[in-house]
C-alpha cells in the first residue's frame, strides 16, 4: 500500500486503480445554554463536499469530556426538548455523591452515555441520513465554544 500525503488530504493506494482519499477538518461550534443540542449536519456535509469523496464514510468527533454528537430528528423540536429532559431526569445536576471539585459531574456522565462520535455513510458525496435525521452536538456544560473534528474517508 502507498500513501501519499498533502496538507488537506491523505490517499492510499489500495489497488492500481482504487485510491482511498481521507480529509480532517475542524470547526467550531458556539452553544447558547448548559444544555443544548445544536444541529451540525450542513457544516458537516460541506466538509463531506469539500473533501471530493463520492463513496465511503464520515466520522464525527467531539473531543470534549462534557460534551457529545448523535444523530435524532430534525423535523420536531418537542423530540431535542424530551430527550434532554430524560437525560436531566436520569443524570440530574446536582447529587449528593458527586465527588468532582468543579461541579460538572453530570455533564461527564451526559456526555459518556452519548457518546463523543458517529459515523454516517457517504452515498453519491451526500450523507445518508434518515428523511427526519440530523447530526446534533450535544452540549452539557455551556455555553462554550466547542471544536468539532470531522474525518471523510474513501473514493
Amino acid at each position: 500500500m502507498k500513501a501519499t500525503a498533502t496538507p488537506e488530504k491523505l490517499q492510499f493506494r489500495i489497488k492500481s486503480d482504487i485510491y482511498i482519499r481521507m480529509k480532517t477538518t475542524t470547526f467550531d461550534v458556539r452553544t447558547p445554554s448548559r444544555d443544548a443540542f445544536i444541529d451540525i449536519t450542513r457544516e458537516v456535509q460541506r466538509v463531506v463536499s469539500g473533501s471530493g469523496v463520492t463513496e465511503g464514510a464520515v466520522t464525527v468527533y467531539v473531543p470534549h469530556t462534557t460534551a457529545g454528537v448523535t444523530i435524532n430528528e430534525n423535523a420536531d423540536p418537542d423530540v431535542i426538548h424530551d430527550v434532554l429532559a430524560a437525560l436531566d431526569n436520569a443524570v440530574p445536576w446536582a447529587q449528593s455523591f458527586y465527588q468532582h471539585t468543579e461541579g460538572n459531574s453530570a455533564a461527564h456522565v451526559k456526555s459518556s452515555m452519548v457518546g463523543c462520535n458517529t459515523t454516517v455513510p457517504v452515498q453519491g458525496g451526500r450523507l445518508t441520513l434518515g428523511t427526519w435525521q440530523s447530526v446534533f452536538f450535544c452540549e452539557f456544560d455551556g455555553p462554550r465554544t466547542r471544536r468539532v473534528v470531522v474525518t471523510v474517508m474513501g473514493q
